[in-house]
């Protein structure tokens, strides 16, 4: 059975992120096919890279780098939650992304995203960095809007039809999960 991180991608006070990770979390308990948890950038209290090498290298220096690497490598695949600022992603995320490389090589990962056009150019955004590192993304995302799936753009109350697109965007992240397995045995 694979191993599935459910990343909160935003660290900003008043976040949304971390309550649809939990709602993703919850539906994602309810099926058998993998193990799933919660990551959240939080908990890692990354700084701006402050790596000396490039993260391809493997050497990481860093106590924070360190332990996040540990953490990262021990997922088959990866849902990433994130907000759409500025028309992309959010900073914390993409930075949690350039601390690694070998790390995120050669797994799956699927997206939940939101805000006023539903995250969709934050998606857009990530797929490109997740294809430098060397993740195949999956087709299926979840969209999430502002304006109908938050009350007063505040409180998260997901429209009850959103939780057919989660699990489907799960059924291809394990599908390709399971998949890359094969592939980084190889490596």
């Amino acid at each position: 059975m694979i191993k599935v991180a459910i990343v909160v991608g935003s660290t900003r006070p008043g976040r949304k992120a971390d309550a649809v990770a939990r709602w993703v979390h919850d539906i994602a308990k309810k099926r058998t096919d993998a193990e799933y948890e919660v990551v959240d950038l939080q908990d890692f209290n990354l700084p701006l890279l402050d790596e000396p090498f490039p993260p391809s290298m493997g050497k990481y220096t860093l106590p924070h780098t360190k332990t996040w690497a540990a953490k990262v490598a021990g997922y088959d695949a990866y849902v990433f939650v994130t907000p759409e600022y500025n028309h992309s992603t959010s900073g914390a995320l993409k930075n949690a992304l350039d601390y690694l490389y070998a790390e995120w090589n050669n797994k799956a990962a699927g997206f939940v995203a939101y805000g006023s056009a539903g995250g969709v150019r934050a998606v857009e955004h990530l797929r490109l960095i997740a294809a430098e590192l060397q993740m195949a993304t999956v087709r299926a995302q979840v969209q999430l809007s502002l304006f109908t799936d938050f009350e007063n753009f505040a409180v998260f109350k997901p429209d009850p039809h959103k939780e057919k697109s989660v699990n489907t965007m799960l059924d291809q992240v394990v599908s390709w999960g399971t998949a890359l397995q094969t592939v980084r045995a190889k490596k």
